[in-house]
């Protein structure tokens, strides 16, 4: 059991911890990014075709992928959580209620 512990860890590289936390954080900047290029989108069909709905498509596109973005982020962190539930350390005894109460034990 503890060698496949080590091997898990040696697999894993020394930076993935860094680098899921700077994938969290970058959230913000993809919601951001994923609206400001589907208004540019939006621009370049209106300017391409000359229809102003073409714009508001295009904002529509990018809240889509930001909140696509943010439902892809929820679910690698439930994913995350779910293991990190399972984990031994991490789960407590509980006790049966069914049994007498400490005080009158004694």
């Amino acid at each position: 059991m503890e060698k496949e512990k080590q091997a898990e860890t040696k697999s894993e590289p020394k930076l993935k911890k860094v680098v899921d936390a700077a994938d969290g954080l970058s959230l913000g900047i993809s919601i951001v990014v994923a609206v400001l290029m589907g208004v540019g989108i939006g621009l370049g069909l209106k300017q391409l075709f000359g229809y102003t709905w073409l714009l508001w498509l295009g904002v529509f596109w990018g809240v889509g992928a930001a909140i696509l973005n943010v439902y892809i982020v929820y679910k690698k962190q439930k994913k995350s959580l779910d293991e990190l539930a399972k984990d031994p350390r991490y789960s407590y005894n509980r006790h049966d209620d069914s049994d007498e109460d400490e005080d009158d034990k004694y």
